[in-house]
């Protein structure tokens, strides 16, 4: 069962956004994936909050933040976070997404640098052109999670996400059922936004102002074995974000921050950490 995080509700652009605040301490904003809600961050939340502060949201169009209002573009859904930092009295914060949560993140930092602490960019990439890219083998796996029976479609998903040691001997139907829980949705369903984030994701290239970002404290994590964001992708962010760190995690998929959260959030507080040391020492001196 999802812990009942207790929700909050903003009216943005024509959308009202959920979302929940958990823990005390640094403020840090995590932003989702396409077809995946604020609970997709819960292994980190049960990480993290002991020690910062964690805002979470559904995107616009997923979950209970509906209607997906104005046209969907990742511009977008950079404006929905900052209005949420807003609501939540933030002037800055740490910020880490995932996949296209980690678009998202870049065009929030391009925007209004001054309020991004930090970022963690998590299986993600610069452009949308990488994910959305169809090649045999993401066109044939994403065909299998749409169609068949709702098992099979359930059991494609799971090898689109997880790595194959991960399913080797892995109870495929109860692992289905776990993952549903965080994702919000039967993984044999595709959310109706889910094709709107594809496009706007699509259409999103953070590349020509990674240079600009320079300085920034940033950490980027792949995961071998992700068909969607191949860790090539997190090495090009890296290099292309002067003085960013890179992280690749063996043995995992796309779904790592579900599967491999004590790796992942071990990361991310090293990483967190790290930036509050520095910024308490600039404060400080």
């Amino acid at each position: 069962m999802n812990p009942a995080y207790r929700r909050q509700s903003t009216l943005h652009r024509g959308c009202t956004l959920s979302w929940f605040v958990e823990g005390d301490g640094p403020p840090v904003v995590m932003i989702q994936g396409v077809g995946i809600g604020a609970t997709g961050w819960r292994p980190q939340v049960e990480g993290l909050a002991s020690r910062f502060r964690c805002l979470c949201l559904d995107n616009r169009g997923f979950g209970a933040s509906q209607p997906a209002g104005d046209a969907l573009t990742v511009e977008l859904m950079a404006e929905d976070v900052l209005a949420l930092m807003d609501a939540q009295g933030w002037k800055s914060a740490h910020v880490m997404g995932h996949s296209l949560g980690g678009l998202v993140a870049l065009y929030l930092a391009h925007r209004a640098r001054e309020r991004v602490r930090s970022l963690a960019l998590l299986c993600t990439f610069a452009t949308g052109a990488v994910p959305t890219r169809l090649t045999p083998r993401m066109l044939l796996m994403g065909l299998r999670t749409q169609l068949g029976t709702r098992r099979m479609r359930r059991h494609a998903f799971l090898r689109m996400v997880l790595a194959p040691q991960e399913l080797e001997h892995a109870d495929k139907d109860a692992l289905a059922a776990q993952l549903a829980e965080l994702f919000d949705h039967d993984l044999a369903d595709q959310p109706p936004v889910a094709m709107r984030q594809f496009r706007a994701m699509a259409k999103a290239d953070a590349t020509p102002f990674l240079q600009g970002l320079a300085g920034l404290p940033t950490l980027v994590v792949s995961a071998t074995h992700d068909p969607i964001a191949p860790p090539t992708a997190g090495q090009a962010l890296a290099v292309g974000i002067p003085g960013a760190r890179f992280v690749e995690v063996p043995n995992a998929s796309h779904g790592v921050t579900l599967r491999f959260a004590a790796r992942v959030n071990a990361l991310l507080r090293e990483h967190l950490d790290a930036v509050e040391d520095s910024l308490q020492v600039a404060r400080s001196g």
